[in-house]
């Protein structure tokens, strides 16, 4: 599991979404974007399908991911 709390663009609030990791000032999960890319649908029609999400947020979360996937594990 991804540790989103270093990445900025994201919040957890337990009184909100049932307290997942959403995109900040939203009520979109962040895991939305991943099925939704698993989809097929394409960045901008993500954008376009969840009003309040940006471009600058979907391009910040999927660089956590990445780093987060590549650098090493602590055991």
């Amino acid at each position: 599991m991804l540790d989103w709390s270093s990445c900025p663009v994201v919040e957890r609030d337990p009184q909100r979404v049932s307290g997942v990791w959403v995109f900040r000032g939203t009520r979109v999960p962040v895991a939305t974007l991943f099925e939704n890319l698993e989809d097929g649908v394409e960045i901008r029609e993500f954008i376009a399908l969840f009003p309040g999400v940006t471009l600058e947020q979907v391009r910040l979360v999927l660089d956590h991911a990445a780093k987060s996937l590549t650098s090493p594990q602590v055991v």
